[in-house]
Formats: C-alpha cells, structure tokens, sequence
C-alpha cells in the first residue's frame, strides 16, 4: 500500500515565512532555511515553498534562497510563486528544486504545463489551484471557481474541468488548496479535493484547514488524497510530525516512518 505524504508549507515573502487566514492577517514565523531543515530532521515526506507574493508584484522566485535550501536539505522540495516561462521552471530546477508549481501563469497560459511536462518530464511539473465556493453550478459544475494572484483574482474557470485539462497538459501533480478553508485550521475541504482525486490519474495533494492530525486521517480517507499539507499546527509548535504521523498510523493510514 502506498504511505500517505505529510508536505509541510512554507509560505515565504521577503524570505521570511508567514502565515495568515486565507492570505490576510499574516504574521512572521522564522527563516525559511532553518524551518526547512528542522522538518526535514523530524521526517516530513516533502516541503514545498511558496513566494506567495511574487505573481501579485510581477517579480521572480529568490533563487538564492531555493539554492541555499538544497544545500541544507535531502528531501525533495516543491517551489513556486511567479514562474511564467520554461526559463523560470529552469532556473528553479537549476536552483535544486525538484518540482515547480505553476498556478496563476498556468491559468493565464496553460500550454506552460505543456511544455514544462515535455522539457523537464511531468513529473517535475505541479499545477497549484486555488478553488472557492461558487454558486452558479450552470456555470461551475463542480460548485467550484478556480481563483489565481493568491485569491485575489476569480477567473471563470470551473476548479474540476481545469484540473482534468491540467493533468492531460502533463501535470503530474494536483494541489488542492482551498480558498474557504486557508488558514482556518479547521479541517480540509474534501468536496473538491475528492472531486478532482477521483476525476484524474495523477496524485492529488489536499491543502488548506489542517488543524488537528485527525483532519488529516479525514481527507485521506474520504476525499482520496495521496498527501496532505500542513503549515500552522507545525509552525506554531502545537503537533510535530513525529506526532501527526503516529496518530495516522494509529488510524491504520499508511505513513513513512520517523527515524
């Protein structure tokens, strides 16, 4: 049976990691370097760091600082944040980076995950998508529009049909992170993550709500995600890993142990 991945969140601006509800109210946390390498020392599976602000202020990722995070880390990590060509997936890469997520450039030019996938394999390409509530299910089928420029811009996009075009663009990874639930602590939105796990073939990573390890054995169970990331029950100290993934075994959900 495949064990379940716990990735924990950095979201990073002027290299500093913060944390707010649904991009609002965030407050600084500590270097993104140290916290990399203190979770990678406690077991997680896979970090991933977003430059939230980088696309809202049409500027490029810190590559010193992906470098410097490959330098200090043996796990693979995930970036993303303002990559809008090949040149910027390249870069990260280079950086030592083993993903690139790709959000709100992939919306505004989707065949940049076409090309990602074929330049650099799809397994290197992750579409991010941030999906909300939406009314309308004549024009949102799923009850679901996907949102880019962190949440601020809606696009008209139903979340589900965007992932199911993603994934056939070569997208080998799908993060669900939930608009309503970001920040919130109060557990995962699994109508959409379930939605788009059961409707493409590539993993899907549920984020937004974790609160508690028991959200954790939830999505997992009911809305069928493959991994899971976490970001403030961390940050702030009150679970560990070591913790989150004693509860999930304890569950009977398949975890990587902790050495």
């Amino acid at each position: 049976m495949l064990t379940r991945r716990i990735i924990p969140c950095l979201d990073v601006r002027n290299r500093r990691v913060t944390k707010g509800v649904r991009f609002q109210g965030n407050v600084d946390l500590g270097d993104p370097v140290e916290m990399a390498a203190r979770y990678s020392a406690e077991g997680c599976d896979e970090l991933v760091f977003y430059d939230i602000t980088a696309s809202a202020e049409h500027r490029p990722i810190d590559l010193a600082m992906v470098a410097e995070v490959a330098r200090t880390i043996s796990i693979p990590f995930a970036v993303g944040g303002g990559v809008s060509s090949l040149a910027d997936m390249e870069r990260v890469l280079l950086a030592g980076a083993e993903k690139v997520s790709v959000n709100s450039h992939a919306v505004l030019n989707p065949a940049l995950v076409r090309e990602g996938a074929a330049a650099f394999g799809r397994q290197c390409i992750v579409l991010g998508m941030d999906p909300v509530k939406a009314e309308d299910r004549t024009r949102f089928p799923s009850g679901y529009e996907v949102t880019i420029r962190g949440f601020r811009t809606r696009t008209g996009l139903d979340a589900l049909e965007w992932a199911r075009r993603a994934a056939d663009l070569g997208a080998g990874e799908i993060v669900v992170n939930s608009v309503d639930a970001d920040g919130t602590r109060g557990g995962f939105e699994h109508t959409i993550t379930r939605l788009v796990a059961e409707g493409v073939s590539v993993p899907v990573v549920a984020s937004g709500g974790a609160g508690h390890p028991d959200h954790l054995v939830a999505v997992f169970r009911e809305a069928h995600a493959d991994a899971a990331i976490v970001a403030g029950i961390l940050h702030t100290g009150e679970w560990t890993l070591a913790a989150i993934k004693e509860r999930l075994r304890e569950a009977g959900i398949p975890v990587r142990r902790v050495w």
